[in-house]
């Protein structure tokens, strides 16, 4: 019989680092992990998070990335030091508003499509004002009951 162990991740300490998690209000430009923007923050292992200072959590609303295995309430963890490549998954803002979506290159004409299939993707330069600001490297999900975060 072959016997499994797993692997205790260490709770703090140098092999963690604390991400911020971003409230509702964001600022314009690279989101500031100061207090007024900072709801809370998570301690994540640290290869996770390669590079801590571009790199933040952000919380889903909404059913349009379902499609990708991003559900409403995810935390997706952003990285704004990666690239976007063709399909990957960023947040942008477009319009001021904040949107997590896929990035779809055709041609040389860059979309954000939803991952959702009733709903269409649309140009980049169709955005009105709009940039990406970071690609999101994974996301967390709860598969209990979610409590307040502290």
């Amino acid at each position: 019989m072959t016997v499994r162990r797993i692997a205790v991740l260490p709770l703090d300490g140098p092999e963690t680092v604390r991400v911020p998690l971003i409230g509702s209000a964001l600022c314009a430009g690279f989101p500031s992990p100061a207090d007024d923007f900072m709801e809370s923050a998570l301690e994540l292992p640290r290869w996770l998070v390669p590079n801590p200072p571009a790199t933040f959590l952000w919380r889903i609303a909404g059913s349009s990335m379902e499609g990708a295995g991003i559900f409403d309430r995810d935390l997706a963890c952003v990285d704004r030091s990666l690239t976007p490549g063709h399909g990957s998954i960023v947040v942008a803002a477009v319009d001021g508003e904040m949107s997590c979506k896929r990035l779809v290159i055709q041609g040389n004409v860059p979309r954000l499509a939803f991952c959702n299939p009733d709903l269409p993707a649309f140009a980049v330069d169709e955005m009105g004002e709009g940039a990406i600001w970071g690609v999101v490297r994974f996301s967390i999900r709860w598969h209990v009951a979610q409590g307040r975060m502290a």
